[in-house]
């Protein structure tokens, strides 16, 4: 695959946050153009070049061989709401169309749980509040705040990723009456076909570009034996449709895809009528990505040599990895 594809002519682009999300600013990657279409290459930053080559091989996936044929034509997606304070997360909530929210929790707990009582006064008593922990919690922590969470949700869907490691999770999982899902305990796994999902969560949330592909995080969903959620990272319109044609894929589990992502970019790499907005709390599943519009990528380029450089070096060495 790797011959049919001029990685030295990959577009870098920089395009800056609304909210900051993790601490990062600014959403940056690179646009990989194959034979029959675009991809995107957007590692989070710290990605080894082992890890960067499965992003990679997701980004050339569609413009080589293709995506899988969709089961449906569209997905419920669910708005990602920053650790932003409450006004502002009700406000992005609000301006979504979404019936779903993924609420990052980050910073104290007096704050997350005043960000989680804003969200649910703006989606009203029957939308869907999921909390991102991202790991950040040893077991004791997680057992005592996941109640809090909860009701100042007003009823959580899931808490996601409440600890680092699966083992941990499991305990969590067995000492609180909440349903507990894991990413990075996927994403981050030697061999995630062979983790015992059902043994340690209820919810397996799904990030193609982590995991290698569609192709391949279809094969994790199969053996998963829990409910399975796709999730998206940092990107514009043309990673979040790598996402999309995972869940288009998946059989509706009755859980929103956490696809809502264009909406906290100051910009997009294609045009307004491609951008990926939600319509209705909804997200189109198309068999190709969006093409780049070009006064776009001129509007959103590197921010100095210094940042294209360290994604060409990126690129070159993840390519020793597809």
């Amino acid at each position: 695959m790797k011959t049919w594809i001029d990685f030295d002519a990959a577009p870098v682009f920089a395009i800056p946050l609304i909210d900051a999300v993790g601490g990062r600013t600014v959403c940056e990657g690179m646009l990989i153009e194959g034979p029959q279409g675009w991809g995107e290459f957007s590692p989070p930053p710290g990605c080894d070049a082992r890890s960067a080559g499965r992003y990679l091989t997701a980004a050339i996936e569609v413009g080589t061989v293709g995506w899988p044929d969709p089961r449906r034509g569209r997905v419920p997606v669910a708005v990602s709401v920053p650790a932003v304070d409450p006004e502002r997360a009700a406000t992005i909530v609000a301006d979504s169309g979404c019936r779903t929210a993924a609420v990052r929790v980050d910073g104290p707990l007096s704050d997350v749980l005043a960000r989680l009582e804003a969200v649910r006064d703006a989606l009203g008593p029957y939308g869907a509040i999921r909390c991102d922990v991202n790991g950040q919690w040893d077991i004791e922590t997680a057992v005592s705040a996941i109640p809090a969470l909860d009701r100042a949700a007003g009823g959580a869907e899931f808490v996601e990723q409440p600890c680092r490691t699966l083992e941990d999770v499991a305990v969590v999982r067995r000492r609180v009456g909440v349903r507990i899902a894991v990413d990075q305990s996927i994403t981050e796994a030697a061999e995630p076909l062979r983790l015992p999902l059902a043994e340690s969560a209820d919810v397996a949330v799904l990030s193609v570009g982590a995991l290698g592909g569609v192709r391949r995080a279809l094969r994790v969903a199969e053996s998963a034996a829990v409910p399975c959620v796709v999730a998206g990272e940092l990107g514009s319109s043309i990673g979040i449709a790598v996402g999309l044609a995972l869940a288009g894929v998946l059989p509706d589990t009755g859980f929103a895809a956490t696809l809502g992502g264009a909406r906290l970019l100051a910009g997009d790499v294609v045009s307004d009528a491609r951008s990926l907005i939600p319509v209705d709390g909804h997200l189109p599943v198309a068999p190709m990505p969006p093409g780049p519009d070009p006064a776009r990528l001129r509007q959103f380029p590197p921010t100095g040599a210094a940042m294209e450089a360290r994604w060409r070096a990126l690129l070159t060495a993840a390519q020793a990895f597809i």
